[in-house]
């Protein structure tokens, strides 16, 4: 997955941090220590981290992503993160898939924090 979006409201210094929706790389989340929840009135599920966006960002800089956009919108500060694919790298596709499946299998077998 080359791309992560992440994204806070209002409170920028001390979090939380959007940081996936339910298709996002399981494994980048869980380095990320972002959960699995559904906010009050949303169709969709979203993780979020605990920690403000410059812990977050540090974080994906470690993994080798660089950002390659920031924005503001309304009262929510949006960053574009990016990460070379590899050259020749099937891997990649099949970990999304894996992350997808594993991602509904959660959604299925446990209770997602409302």
């Amino acid at each position: 997955m080359p791309y992560v979006l992440i994204s806070t409201q209002i409170r920028l210094e001390n979090g939380p941090t959007i940081v996936g929706d339910e298709w996002t790389d399981v494994e980048l989340m869980e380095y990320l220590g972002a959960n699995l929840c559904k906010q009050l009135g949303n169709n969709y599920l979203e993780y979020r981290t605990p920690d403000p966006p410059r812990i977050v960002l540090n974080k994906l800089e470690a993994r080798g992503y660089t950002m390659t956009g920031m924005t503001g919108v309304g009262q929510t500060c949006i960053w574009t993160m990016y990460k070379p694919v590899e050259k020749g790298s099937v891997v990649q596709n099949e970990n999304e898939i894996t992350s997808i499946a594993k991602n509904r299998a959660m959604q299925q077998d446990t209770q997602i924090n409302w």
